[in-house]
């Protein structure tokens, strides 16, 4: 017999976790949240700095793209979460909501509701904030927002470098402006990882009317003509099958919701009848507009042992980080993906900082690889307005195989542009006299990258993704839409999806914080419309 609930909830991640929570507060709502992988077990998982062992672990779905020609013909690993909580749950805890332009230009775009004054409320509704309530800042939310409690001398140096290059000290990229340099907040507390199931549904999984099934995979959404009537899922090997009485909310992400709406018959009626796959509303948009940051790095040499390098790579150092975690919270455990920040513009034209910087107090070889022999830190440039779009396009009617990812990063000139600018403002930053003096040398991409062109070769060469992939189940009113306003997948019932991939556009900065929004508001706006 099929089971009945009156929402399903589609992936515990950022969003999907806010989703559930709210929608089960109320008693009568009965409530299901499906999520494809496992209970968030793993110790790494609440130690902040795990997220450097995580990311590329099987607590990731490993998703890679397509060769990209704007990358030097490069695939890239895409970490995305596969876990409760989802990638909340492994990425690298920063909370930065983007800009007030950001939701303002969504609202222009047609979008009503998503202006600035009218999401605040629910990222205020969201947070716990250490600092305490403000205009800006709640407290009492599930999701904990914290200082980082470790303080390092060449992280202080970096902002003073800063200020020198004439870039404005920011202690709050969320509050009243975001440009400027300061130390990043992380979603933590008392040195561990708030992700959204920690934050959202742990302190809840008792209430009767909610229902949470880890290692369950959605396979497909069932439609009654145009209205989404169930899912059918996969659990420890058994097919399932699930109704909903009212909705069903696709909470998968960037990749995950354009491929299960995709593979559900919803999505360019092309592409599905190429696999075989039975269109039930044709629906171009899905898996299209793909936007994601795209980063390169500048590694620095110290003269002297201040980076995190050089705790990891002594024995007795790196036992006493240990043990510093265990007894006092403190320490290099306690990081994020990020130590200081700077939003700042970098081309003329731009209104608004174009550029955001993180500065991290150590170096590696490579993403998640093994850390430099010798004191090193990182100074990160990410492009944030990217005119670049790629798409998510399945290759399959199985729901196992991956989609086909293609980001087509840096296909713009303005792309091109910004990164460049941007490495050389990190370098701008890097020879203020707070900083040269702490300077060996330049290890990436060295001396020899002098011009605008070697530059953009070493950005093609050796940048990644920041791991912000949105926009692929775009919000607005034109043809090319996915949801509406109300984040209803337009063309048939019953249906919503509440991510990252409703962005209009990305947001200027992590996107986390602002999935989480978009769940928060979600959930108000099916309460709202039930009534």
């Amino acid at each position: 017999m099929t089971e009945t609930f009156d929402y399903i909830v589609l992936g515990a991640g950022s969003a999907g976790c806010a989703v559930a929570s709210r929608l089960s507060e109320q008693s009568s709502n009965r409530v299901l949240l499906l999520e494809a992988g496992p209970k968030d077990r793993n110790v790494w998982i609440h130690i902040p700095i795990g997220y450097y062992r995580n990311i590329l672990s099987p607590l990731s779905w490993g998703y890679e793209t397509e060769p990209d020609e704007g990358i030097a013909g490069r695939s890239l690993i895409w970490p995305r979460g596969k876990v409760l909580g989802g990638t909340s749950s492994i990425n690298g805890l920063v909370y930065i909501r983007g800009q007030k332009q950001d939701y303002d230009h969504w609202r222009q775009l047609g979008n009503k509701g998503w202006g600035y004054e009218e999401v605040l409320p629910f990222f205020k509704k969201a947070e716990h904030q250490e600092r305490g309530a403000d205009d800006f800042h709640g407290v009492g939310g599930p999701l904990k927002v914290s200082d980082i409690p470790d303080k390092r001398e060449v992280c202080d140096a970096f902002i003073r470098a800063a200020v020198e290059a004439g870039i404005p000290h920011n202690d709050d990229f969320n509050g009243a402006e975001q440009e400027g340099v300061g130390p990043f907040q992380t979603t933590s507390f008392n040195g561990r990882r708030c992700s959204s199931y920690v934050g959202y549904l742990k302190p809840v999984r008792d209430r009767a009317n909610l229902h949470v099934e880890s290692d369950a995979m959605a396979l497909k959404i069932l439609f009654d003509g145009k209205r989404a009537t169930g899912i059918s899922y996969r659990q420890n090997g058994v097919d399932k099958t699930v109704s909903a009485r009212r909705e069903i909310i696709v909470s998968g992400g960037a990749i995950n919701s354009p491929q299960l709406l995709q593979l559900s018959g919803v999505g360019p009626a092309a592409l599905l009848q190429e696999h075989g796959i039975n269109v039930v509303h044709d629906l171009p948009g899905v898996g299209a507009d793909l936007q994601d940051h795209y980063q390169s790095r500048l590694v620095v040499r110290l003269n002297r042992p201040l980076s995190v390098n050089d705790e990891v790579n002594s024995i007795a150092r790196k036992a006493w980080t240990g043990l510093r975690y265990i007894l006092f919270r403190e320490g290099p455990m306690t990081f994020g993906a990020g130590h200081v920040c700077v939003f700042t513009k970098v081309l003329p034209q731009s209104a608004t900082p174009d550029m955001q910087i993180h500065f991290i107090p150590f170096s590696a070889t490579k993403l998640g690889g093994e850390l430099h022999p010798f004191p090193g830190v990182t100074v990160s440039v990410c492009q944030l307005r990217p005119e670049s779009r790629g798409e998510v396009m399945i290759k399959s009617a199985d729901p196992l195989v991956h989609p086909r990812i293609t980001p087509n990063y840096l296909s713009t000139e303005y792309d091109r542009q910004i990164i460049v600018q941007g490495l050389k403002e990190a370098r701008r930053i890097v020879s203020q006299p707070a900083f040269a003096d702490y300077v060996e040398m330049e290890h990436e991409p060295g001396d020899e990258a002098a011009s605008d062109e070697a530059l953009l070769a070493f950005a093609r060469e050796k940048g990644n993704t920041i791991f912000h992939p949105t926009s692929t189940c775009r919000m607005g009113d034109d043809d090319r839409a996915v949801v509406d306003d109300r984040l209803r997948v337009r063309g048939v019932d019953g249906l919503r999806v509440a991510d990252a991939s409703i962005m209009p556009t990305v947001v200027s900065g992590n996107t986390n914080a602002p999935a989480i929004m978009i769940g928060e508001k979600c959930a108000h706006m099916i309460l709202e419309d039930a009534h």
